[in-house]
């Protein structure tokens, strides 16, 4: 199949659509050696849970929650990383010093970890992770508060049950990660921002928003460590620089996977679909980048000291796609929930899953940003 890629073929669309694309800046052209389409593999893992593109390097990552797969940009796999038994989940590629970083749940010690893995060293089939300095991981601390918040006040944290009044926000964890600028701003410094899981709980109110969380990881060499499963270490920052809430309405398990796309100038979230009747249950969400967050109630998150709510930095949704009447929620029933990767242009890698025991597998296919309500997102095609 051809890979090479027509800029009018897929700029002039993006042009055209929603206002939002004519407000960003001029969209600089991916590289011409994309493949339009990429198989992940079979393996005998859980199912895919993120990707990452080192586009300079021309690699593609995949994370099947116990494997992490390396395959160049032809489809030749270049390696794997095995040996860890806790939840590997979303990636991301930071070019600033050539690592893939990821979300590591270990729910049962109450341990959540940024995995910093040194990709550039991985270069054989079923490298340890645990026999080498490729795998390294940063503690979060505020995961592990919230995870662990004993919210009913009778003593006792009832453990990773999605149905227990605990666990701060219904926070069940980490998924999505990305690196980005600071919310608010489209340039400067590009922070690591980690979002929660978040338990599908459809009998409590204070589980109805997104929780992000930033890093600036310019001293994280200090807290990386080997991690070792029978003595989960505690080695990370103390404190976060900034914490942030989207309302979009309860989704299963919180934000899958989380993108910053520097073209179009904003986050996307992509989740497993909510069950809450009062709220659309859409797939995909986005914020522009340019929005900055404001000082406001949590709606359904209790506060004290007699405040009817909670308050927090909070973020508005982007103003395009669906809208849901009756709250005001706006996103697209997309699937961007095992894989969402901006590769330039407006154009993204998505993933889909499938498979069964022993047989999980990946498919990548490329394609644009359209800004439509309905369809979000359109394939490219090959060259005639």
């Amino acid at each position: 199949m051809a890979r090479k890629l027509e800029i009018a073929q897929w700029l002039t669309p993006l042009l055209a659509c929603a206002p939002l694309a004519i407000t960003q800046p001029a969209l600089a052209s991916p590289p011409s050696s994309l493949p339009l389409v990429q198989n992940g593999g079979t393996w005998a893992s859980g199912h895919v849970q993120g990707i990452a593109v080192d586009l300079e390097g021309g690699y593609i990552y995949y994370s099947f929650t116990n494997l992490l797969a390396k395959y160049d940009l032809s489809g030749k796999l270049i390696g794997t990383l095995v040996g860890w038994t806790g939840h590997l989940g979303d990636l991301d590629f930071n070019p600033a010093d050539g690592k893939v970083y990821g979300s590591l749940e270990y729910k049962a010690d109450e341990a959540f970890y940024i995995a910093v893995i040194d990709v550039s060293r991985l270069d054989r089939i079923g490298v340890e992770a645990r026999e080498t300095e490729i795998f390294r991981t940063v503690y979060l601390p505020e995961v592990a508060s919230d995870y662990s918040a004993d919210m009913d006040g009778d003593g006792q944290f009832n453990g990773n049950i999605a149905g227990t009044p605990d666990h701060r926000y219904g926070c069940s964890g980490i998924d999505g990660v990305a690196f980005g600028p600071a919310f608010g701003e489209t340039e400067g410094k590009r922070f690591l921002t980690v979002a929660y899981g978040i338990y599908g709980n459809t009998e409590r109110a204070d589980n109805d928003h997104q929780v992000l969380l930033q890093y600036d990881i310019a001293e994280w060499d200090r807290f990386a460590s080997t991690l070792t499963e029978a003595a989960p270490h505690r080695n990370g920052p103390a404190g976060v620089n900034g914490k942030y809430f989207v309302r979009t309405g309860n989704t299963t398990y919180g934000v899958q996977n989380l993108a910053y796309d520097p073209a179009l100038q904003r986050w996307f979230m992509g989740v497993y679909q909510g069950r809450k009747e009062a709220f659309p249950n859409y797939l995909l969400f986005a914020v522009e980048a340019r929005e900055r967050p404001a000082m406001a109630d949590l709606v359904g998150v209790p506060g004290q000291g007699g405040a009817e709510w909670e308050r927090g930095l909070l973020l508005d949704l982007a103003e395009d796609g669906l809208e849901d009447p009756s709250t005001g929620i706006r996103g697209w029933q997309q699937k961007a929930d095992v894989g969402l990767q901006p590769v330039g242009g407006g154009l993204h890698y998505l993933a889909v899953n499938s498979g069964g025991d022993n047989s999980q597998t990946a498919d990548l296919k490329l394609m644009r940003w359209t800004g439509d309500a309905q369809q979000p997102f359109a394939p490219l095609q090959a060259d005639k």
